[in-house]
């Protein structure tokens, strides 16, 4: 299987492949390989927190041009896994200099499936682009072309809880990623002062009870597939023994009342609002009288791309920091921007920097330690988070040593930063849920 993720998620990825059973695991760019069997496919859709989606290759070969693909692909057993009442859609990534269009590889895929159905019945299956019963993908590395089945369907980032938003909310995959990179694991009280639609804070909450991420989802792409067994999904959807205690709590803020408003909608949504509290207040204005120690911070404020020195931005990353020295003293921040100089206006060393991707902006994710004092201080006395800092060394994912090109989904694309205080409304209305999240629904049963 393959599992593909985003820049710099990829060992977390590995490790969380790796807690649900899955065997030789192996780290791509933007994409984890690993084997399982049917049990490890079902439980990677429905636990993953930093997967887009999970493919299940069914062939591999070489072609020197998009006839010998078509003759390839037309080989392939496809009643295997579909017969002419199934609907099927494409999509194709392509990475080569003999196939220059992945449109044309998408249409040669589709006339060799039709052809090898109406040679063999006198029909053949329908295409249809949204909600198909089988979803292919083609991934073309130069003249290397990877057919698989994509069991997940609409990407694993799309929960199924969000009913309302702000402009550009963050990307449910990488802001669990972040939160697994700080260690995040629900082991303190948690606090996003600039939370806008709540994802962060949504996401903190899933994890901080060990509930899988994709429990809300109505359906996955793998349900429809003709091996697929009911029984057995259930089993595994419907099991909570995992699910743990949270004895600590989350706060969330924000300036903006149309982004705490969406906030709030989405916890409920969740079923979350037992665990999380959502105010209305600038950053600058916060007071916590009941002391922050050993909690984790973290943010993602608006960087401010299109005027990296703008005065207004540079001054709330120096609020921002502010806050963080003054107000959430003993606790553990991160923030993540793709403007550095802003950063610096934050006024603190930081301890840890990584490199993500978040849309197609490169971005730092940094992690600073509050403490009150000289920071001599603090090293003297913390000598084991000195080590761990490794003075402020910058975390980069590992380069896979062989030249494949990047196993990536052009249909997914992270969520473009920058906020404004304006809600989008929901698509589609979601009834309120109970404070303790529901297994799967109830027709499963």
């Amino acid at each position: 299987m393959i599992a593909k993720t985003f820049k710099g998620l990829e060992e977390v990825l590995a490790s969380e492949i790796a807690a649900l059973g899955g065997n030789d695991i192996e780290l791509g760019r933007r994409a984890v390989t690993f084997r399982g069997d049917k049990s490890v496919l079902y439980r990677a859709n429905l636990w993953l927190r930093t997967a887009s989606r999970v493919l299940v290759p069914i062939a591999t070969f070489r072609a020197g041009d998009a006839d010998a693909v078509y003759e390839e692909v037309k080989k392939i057993d496809w009643e295997q896994y579909m017969d002419l009442t199934t609907t099927f859609s494409i999509d194709a990534t392509v990475y080569s200099e003999t196939f220059k269009h992945s449109r044309y590889v998408t249409y040669k895929v589709k006339d060799a499936i039709a052809d090898r159905f109406n040679e063999k019945y006198g029909k053949r299956p329908s295409v249809r682009i949204t909600e198909p019963d089988l979803y292919i993908n083609v991934h073309i590395a130069e003249q290397q072309v990877t057919i698989s089945l994509d069991s997940s369907g609409e990407s694993l980032h799309k929960r199924g809880w969000r009913v309302a938003q702000t402009d550009a909310p963050i990307n449910e995959a990488l802001a669990a990623g972040m939160l697994l990179l700080a260690g995040w694991k629900g082991q303190s009280d948690f606090y996003d002062p600039m939370c806008g639609s709540g994802t962060l804070l949504i996401e903190a909450a899933l994890i901080a009870l060990n509930i899988p991420p994709g429990i809300f989802r109505k359906q996955f792409a793998f349900e429809k597939w003709k091996d697929f067994n009911k029984d057995l999904f259930e089993t595994i959807s419907e099991d909570d023994t995992d699910e743990r205690e949270f004895t600590h709590h989350i706060y969330g803020s924000d300036a903006g009342y149309y982004a705490v408003q969406a906030a709030l909608k989405n916890i409920r949504s969740a079923g979350l609002q037992k665990y999380i509290d959502v105010k209305q207040i600038r950053i600058e204005e916060i007071k916590h009288e009941q002391g922050t120690t050993g909690a984790l911070v973290m943010i993602n404020p608006p960087y401010g791309e299109r005027l990296a020195q703008d005065k207004d931005v540079l001054r709330l990353y120096s609020d921002i920091g502010k806050a963080l020295k003054f107000q959430f003293t003993g606790a553990t921040a991160w923030i993540i921007s793709s403007n550095e100089e802003a950063l610096k206006c934050i006024g603190l060393k930081p301890s840890k920097k990584i490199h993500l991707l978040n849309g197609e902006l490169d971005c730092l994710y940094n992690c600073y330690e509050l403490f009150s004092g000289e920071h001599k201080d603090w090293k003297a006395a913390h000598p084991e988070k000195s080590r761990d800092s490794g003075n402020s060394r910058t975390h980069r994912t590992p380069r896979n040593n062989d030249n494949r090109h990047p196993h990536t989904d052009k249909r997914i694309q992270l969520s473009a930063p920058g906020r404004k205080d304006r809600q989008v409304p929901a698509q589609r209305k979601r009834p309120q849920q109970a404070a303790r999240v529901p297994r799967r629904p109830s027709e499963r049963r």
